[in-house]
């Protein structure tokens, strides 16, 4: 077996690996970071297999906490991520007239406790709503990234930052080294494996958290998996230029997906295939990989059809299936907190789960206080 040494592993090469490796080797000063990707590419599951959106708290009407964190970073993340931003499309928030957690009156005053924007959309953006079963439709502020941009950007950003990223290379384990002093991450690299001895360890591997085993402990907080399908469409003219979600309860939301110059679609009914309890026995990549990925747009488009007419012209053109992980305590109120663990029983060793992709700042000002 082939042994490294390393200030700190980062197991998990999504934007939130990236983000924290080079977080830790330009802010922090530590010199010798070891990225670990499992898969051929960066940023290529849950930091590409999912809508898209950069959250500005509208979605979060019944968890203050998330939304307002969401209103906050949104201004960040479009500030420091320019190049993987859209902005060009009108973004509506309509509100069903039935069935809905939250009224059209609740909603506004919502928006104006947290501070986003939102004004009545116009009549022609109304229009395209069946008005029997929407109460009322607003014009808000919210965008979508680009996750290829933002694997451009974490390429050069690492490469810059002296970052050493590897490529194909699974974290098995996290022991504790001989003298307690430092970790030991073993790894599936090269002929015989690989083990790397440092000071720091960041779990970031979403929803295989649980799956270092060793004297890894796994996390204490409970969270819950589900398989997801995000359908891509090519949408019609009318709705080209256009982002609608559908509030709240069991409604849907299409957005814009710049990364391939289509829309996705998620049904809050339909988008979940099935779920399941995490278990450390059970890996949620596995699951997924064995599953037979039968895409349910149809259901989908026949009910987002009722409340939105024009997507019955839309064309189906794929369906991204992950994993979506989420945190148990979560499950009722749509909150979507970080996870940030210090295992006691390993110091040094972390780990990290963001719901969302502005909660990296989140982190960030987590890692700010702790003395690496």
């Amino acid at each position: 077996m082939d042994h490294f040494t390393a200030d700190a592993v980062i197991v998990g090469g999504g934007f939130y690996g990236a983000a924290i490796s080079i977080y830790l080797a330009k802010s922090r000063g530590l010199r010798r970071v070891i990225l670990l990707e499992q898969d051929a590419k960066l940023l290529s599951r849950a930091s590409y297999n999912n809508q898209a959106r950069v959250h500005n708290g509208y979605h979060y009407p019944r968890s203050f906490t998330t939304a307002f964190r969401s209103r906050v970073n949104f201004p960040r993340f479009v500030r420091d991520w320019p190049q993987a931003v859209s902005s060009d499309f009108q973004q509506l928030y309509a509100i069903a007239g039935r069935n809905s957690k939250v009224t059209a009156k609740q909603f506004n005053r919502f928006c104006h406790e947290i501070g986003a924007k939102i004004k009545p959309a116009e009549v022609s953006l109304k229009s395209l709503f069946d008005p029997r079963l929407i109460e009322n439709v607003f014009l808000v502020e919210e965008y979508a990234f680009n996750s290829d941009r933002l694997r451009e950007w974490a390429l050069k950003e690492l490469q810059d930052s002296g970052v050493d990223v590897y490529y194909s290379s699974r974290a098995l384990a996290v022991n504790r080294s001989k003298d307690s002093k430092n970790l030991i991450v073993v790894t599936d690299a090269g002929s015989g494996g690989t083990s790397i001895v440092c000071r720091y360890v960041f779990n970031c591997t979403y929803s295989g958290l649980n799956q270092l085993f060793g004297d890894f402990p796994g996390i204490r907080t409970g969270i819950k998996h589900e398989v997801a399908e995000m359908a891509l469409l090519q949408v019609p003219h009318a709705l080209k230029e256009i982002g609608v979600t559908v509030m709240d309860g069991p409604f849907f939301s299409m957005m814009p997906f710049p990364a391939r110059g289509l829309h996705t679609l998620s049904h809050v009914r339909y988008t979940p295939h099935f779920s399941w309890k995490d278990d450390r026995g059970i890996n949620p990549y596995k699951m997924l990989d064995e599953y037979d990925r039968e895409t349910r747009v149809d259901r989908m488009l026949r009910d987002v059809g009722r409340y939105l007419p024009a997507i019955r012209e839309a064309k189906y053109v794929d369906s991204l299936f992950e994993v979506k992980t989420i945190l148990t305590k979560n499950e009722g109120d749509d909150g979507r907190p970080i996870l940030f663990e210090k295992h006691m029983e390993l110091p040094g060793c972390y780990s990290v789960l963001g719901g969302k992709i502005d909660n990296i700042y989140d982190v960030l000002e987590k890692l700010d206080s702790e003395p690496f």
